[in-house]
C-alpha cells in the first residue's frame, strides 16, 4: 500500500462520522470526572477543558500559554486579544507569580461576577459549584424549540439580572459585569453552538453546564471555522444590542480586585 493511499485512509478516519476534519486526538481527551482533590472554579468552560485534559486535570499550575493552547485545541478558539486579557486577569486572583488554579478564579470582583448563568452570587453562598436553580433560567428559556439563539440569550440575561437583583440587593451590576455576562453568552452560543449563526442545540448547552463535558457522544464537534475577533466580536455585539440593560445596585462604577487580599480598584 503506497504512502498516498495510507494518507487518504488516515484522512478518512480523521473526518469520521462528523463529516469534517478534526485534528484533535479525542482518545487522549476523554471526559473524566474531577477527583475530590482537583481544583475547579466558577467557569464551566475552563472546568470542561480540565475534565477533558486540555487543561491540567487537577486544575492547578495553569499559566497563560496553557490556557491559550487549551482553548485553541479544545474549542478552535484562536488566541485573540480578548482571550489573552482574560488569561492575564486570572493571575490577579492569586499570589503566585505566573500560574493560578481554577478555584482561585472564584475571587469575587476580578473575573467572577454576580448574576451568573449557573452559579450563585458570592454574597449568597457558594459561587464555585453549579447551581441547578440558577441555571433553570437558561435551561427553561426559548420554550417550544430545541435550540437557544441570540434572542433567547438576551432574554435570559435580562431575567437573570431581575431575579438576582431581588435575591441580592447588594448586587454588583456595572458595565464590566454586563460585558462579561455578554461574552459568556456568546461563548455558549458560538463555541458550543454555531459561531456564524449564534444557534446552539439545547442538549449541548445542558450537558456543557450540568456535566462540564463536551457533548461529543451527542454529535458536537469543534467549530469548523476558527473562532476569532472577526466572528466572535460581532456575536458579542449582537447579544449586547439585543439586551436592555442599565447599571444597578449600590455600586455603579466598574471595579476590579487586583490581588486576593486587595481592596477593589475603580476602573476609569
Amino acid at each position: 500500500m503506497n504512502t498516498l493511499l495510507i494518507s487518504l485512509i488516515a484522512l478518512t478516519f480523521s473526518i469520521g462520522v462528523r463529516g469534517t476534519y478534526d485534528p484533535v486526538d479525542w482518545s487522549a481527551h476523554q471526559w473524566q470526572a474531577p477527583l475530590p482533590t482537583d481544583s475547579r472554579g466558577p467557569c464551566p468552560g475552563l472546568n470542561t477543558l480540565a475534565n477533558h485534559g486540555f487543561l491540567p486535570r487537577n486544575g492547578s499550575n495553569i499559566t497563560i500559554p496553557i490556557v491559550l493552547n487549551a482553548v485553541q485545541d479544545g474549542f478552535n478558539f484562536q488566541p485573540t486579544d480578548l482571550l489573552r486579557t482574560g488569561a492575564k486577569l486570572g493571575l490577579l486572583t492569586t499570589d503566585n507569580p505566573d500560574s493560578f488554579t481554577l478555584q482561585e478564579l472564584a475571587l469575587h470582583g476580578t473575573i467572577e461576577h454576580d448574576a451568573s448563568l449557573s452559579r450563585n452570587d458570592y454574597a449568597l453562598g457558594d459561587n464555585i459549584h453549579f447551581n441547578a436553580t440558577v441555571f433553570a433560567t437558561l435551561n427553561n428559556s426559548n420554550p417550544g424549540v430545541d435550540y437557544y439563539n441570540i434572542t433567547s440569550a438576551s432574554q435570559v440575561l435580562v431575567q437573570r439580572l431581575a431575579e438576582d437583583s431581588i435575591a441580592n440587593p447588594n448586587i454588583t451590576n456595572t458595565v464590566k459585569e454586563f460585558t462579561i455576562r455578554t461574552i459568556e453568552s456568546a461563548l455558549y452560543l458560538g463555541v458550543i453552538g454555531n459561531i456564524t449563526t449564534g444557534v446552539v442545540p439545547k442538549k449541548f448547552v445542558q450537558i456543557f453546564f450540568e456535566q462540564e463535558r463536551l457533548p461529543l457522544e451527542e454529535g458536537w464537534h469543534r467549530s469548523d471555522v476558527p473562532i476569532d475577533d472577526d466572528n466572535f466580536g460581532p456575536l458579542i455585539g449582537e447579544i449586547g444590542e439585543a439586551t436592555p440593560w442599565a447599571p444597578s445596585g449600590p455600586v455603579t462604577c466598574p471595579w476590579i480586585r487586583l490581588q486576593p487580599e486587595g481592596t477593589p480598584t475603580i476602573v476609569n
